[in-house]
């Protein structure tokens, strides 16, 4: 089993004393997000866990447990650091704030074990391409003797994003390449290995990678862990990433990104937030007397 506890929520900046007191105790609780009353126990012993995928906006909280965790599970670590300000990323720490975090964290686990995920990418008024491109840039510098490598997307129209960020104004198709060139040519410059996240679309022309951001392959090697060669079937279209588990929930991150897909708004998080108990073995409230509570069921793609 793949797991990917962040997915639903920034489980590493809000919740790491729950996640790791989960991860000692060996299992947790999964609410299922459709049907409420379904509950999931699973298994989270190392012998069960193939690879832990961590991905977060603040690693500050996890670095005190690193060791711990690096001496039982296969790691890799995703770092969501972009060019946005505190009107678009309220709760995220400032850029510079989070670089110098990566870089501890990279000290600890590695390079070989960390990407830098610069997205989404968004236009609006003050975010230009030409802004875009001077940061990320800024942050190429700093950052490629520390990662494995960047990953970046293009921002998708939810429905809810039109009415959370009215302010983007919608890519073209001359915007996505001339994207994918500038970046290109700044990763050329710095020797930094670049891909897109959630496309189909080739921009192998300007050194870019193709999608596939967690795959076994990128996760085996990092680790020196040979998996098997199974068929990723990703978790939405342009993804070719592993399937996992996640147990997390939605509405629970408090980072307030106006371009997020997990919260319905900001307000409902913090709501959400005053009825969790890191003692409780789920993420929000207790299992209930109507839940329903089955073993989750875990595939091993060790080889």
């Amino acid at each position: 089993m793949i797991l990917s506890p962040c997915g639903r929520t920034d489980m590493v900046q809000y919740y790491t004393p729950w996640l790791m007191k989960r991860l000692e105790e060996g299992f947790a609780y999964s609410r299922n997000p459709l049907f409420k009353n379904k509950v999931t126990k699973v298994n989270l012993t190392p012998e069960n866990v193939d690879c832990i995928v961590f991905c977060s906006k603040n690693y500050k909280p996890l670095l005190p447990h690193l060791k711990w965790i690096e001496e039982r599970y296969n790691t890799y670590y995703h770092y969501t650091i972009t060019a946005y300000g505190k009107e678009i990323e309220p709760g995220v720490p400032s850029i510079d704030d989070s670089m110098d975090t990566l870089i501890q964290l990279s000290k600890v686990v590695g390079k070989g074990k960390i990407a830098w995920r610069y997205d989404p990418i968004l236009f609006t008024k003050e975010y230009t391409l030409e802004k875009h491109l001077k940061i990320f840039e800024y942050m190429a510098a700093k950052l490629t003797p520390y990662i494995d490598r960047c990953i970046f997307s293009y921002v998708e129209m939810y429905k809810k994003l039109e009415i959370n960020m009215p302010e983007i104004i919608l890519f073209t198709d001359e915007d996505r390449i001339h994207i994918a060139e500038g970046i290109g040519a700044i990763a050329k410059k710095y020797g930094l290995y670049v891909q897109t996240c959630g496309t189909n679309r080739d921009y192998s022309e300007y050194g870019i990678h193709t999608s596939g951001c967690m795959t076994l392959d990128v996760l085996g090697k990092a680790n020196g862990v040979e998996f098997k060669n199974v068929k990723h079937k990703g978790s939405r279209k342009g993804c070719h990433c592993i399937e996992c588990r996640d147990i997390g929930a939605y509405d629970t991150c408090m980072n307030g990104c106006k371009y997020c897909y997990a919260n319905k708004t900001p307000q409902k998080a913090f709501e959400n937030y005053k009825l969790h108990n890191p003692e409780s073995p789920i993420m929000l409230g207790y299992i209930q007397e109507s839940d329903t509570v089955q073993e989750g069921k875990a595939r091993s793609f060790r080889k």
